[in-house]
């Protein structure tokens, strides 16, 4: 009687240890893919959020090239993720994650953070010459010129705080500056193929206070794109994932659960 009891806890015992996990347990794999003059630690803020409530993160590193390269590089790093995706994109790298979502049915939500949402055929300075308010332009540098043809774009150092991080610490805004990375100048004249907010669901957030893509223009790409929720930041820079990272967080939490275990899609 002894031996079976023994037989009986250790097949038990087994049977926990083999037993899958429930589904409800599993959270999505976030990609944040920043955008030009940005790096992947412009997502610290965020990653810390998200890493707090359980979710596992990867902070891409976006060429910044051209939109049907760096979507072909995001897309080439989320086929490697096992299990659901959120994509996330800020600014030009709106524009990435809409090419890279295509045919990628494990991706079950774009989040855009102060991001170009384009149609196809539209590139980022389409989408920005169409409404008033970007104040980008004066405040590029002298563009380097490129070993092989093209160019690359920075912005000015001392204009940085005020153009790109107005409401980030000054001293942090300025490191931002430092580090900025450069994005090719063809990059933002480049043609968006067939987006993938036409077929995924989507989520926004985006500040009054941007002044490198005009409020009002992502506020147009949102409702175009039907986004589920649009979060407004009152006073919000482009670097909002900096400065509101809890709030940005949040959205792309909501977009996480809203999504959670549908496989219709």
């Amino acid at each position: 009687m002894l031996n079976l009891i023994k037989l009986s806890i250790a097949a038990g015992a087994m049977a926990l240890a083999v037993a899958p996990t429930p589904a409800a347990t599993l959270k999505p794999t976030i990609v944040l893919v920043h955008g030009a003059f940005a790096g992947s630690s412009s997502w610290n803020g965020v990653v810390a959020e998200l890493t707090k409530l359980g979710y596992p993160v990867i902070a891409a590193a976006n060429p910044l090239r051209g939109v049907a390269s760096d979507g072909a590089y995001v897309a080439s790093l989320t086929r490697s993720v096992a299990g659901p995706v959120i994509l996330v994109g800020h600014s030009y790298g709106g524009a990435v994650i809409s090419a890279a979502a295509n045919g990628l049915p494990h991706v079950k939500a774009l989040v855009f953070v102060a991001a170009f949402a384009p149609d196809r055929g539209e590139s980022a300075l389409d989408l920005t010459g169409k409404f008033p308010g970007s104040t980008l332009p004066p405040a590029l540098a002298a563009p380097v010129k490129l070993e092989g043809g093209g160019e690359d774009l920075y912005v000015q150092q001392d204009k940085f705080p005020h153009q790109f991080a107005a409401d980030v610490p000054l001293a942090q805004a300025q490191a931002m500056a430092a580090t900025q990375r450069p994005i090719k100048a063809a990059a933002l004249s480049e043609a968006a193929p067939s987006p993938a907010w036409k077929a995924i669901p989507s989520w926004s957030i985006y500040g009054t206070g941007d002044l490198n893509i005009p409020p009002q223009a992502m506020g147009f790409m949102a409702e175009r794109a039907q986004a589920r929720k649009t979060v407004v930041v009152k006073g919000g820079s482009h670097a909002l994932m900096v400065s509101h990272p809890r709030e940005v967080a949040a959205l792309i939490v909501d977009a996480a659960r809203s999504v959670d275990g549908d496989t219709a899609r």
